[in-house]
């Protein structure tokens, strides 16, 4: 099944005490795929990564990944209560960071909904506390 729809994503970041908020109204394309959700849309210069192509694949509730292709390139692997190490690409270089999972709720067959919550650390010092909410409606 493929369908375009309408994204709107919040994420929102801790650092500390700061609260960093950005929210982004796209197109994009919703695949459901042997059990898994895939939503992919282009980045604009309102996300910082124009140029790119960022694809969110989940499965129900257990694992998701984020990844983005173009004039920025990363992988972020989330599993629930697993670190994974990944590639995140900046226009500065090539970092290796670290994720942990808190939470995925996969609600998009339901009510057209994904929430993600992950840590960020680098070198094993923490960066962020982070999260995803998307909801995705089907475009006439």
């Amino acid at each position: 099944m493929k369908n375009n729809v309408l994204i709107s994503l919040t994420s929102i970041q801790w650092q500390e005490d700061e609260k960093n908020e950005t929210e982004l109204l796209t197109k994009a394309r919703h695949i459901r795929e042997n059990g898994w959700d895939i939503i992919s849309y282009e980045d604009t210069s309102a996300t910082g990564f124009e140029g790119s192509v960022t694809t969110i694949k989940v499965d129900d509730c257990r694992n998701a990944s984020i990844t983005r292709e173009g004039t920025a390139n990363s992988v972020l692997s989330l599993e629930i209560g697993r670190k994974h190490f990944c590639q995140y690409g900046t226009p500065y270089g090539n970092l290796q960071i670290g994720v942990y999972t808190h939470a995925i709720e996969n609600t998009l067959a339901e009510n057209g909904r994904l929430y993600l919550k992950y840590t960020l650390d680098l070198n094993s010092s923490y960066l962020s506390d982070n999260e995803i909410i998307m909801t995705v409606q089907a475009q006439n």
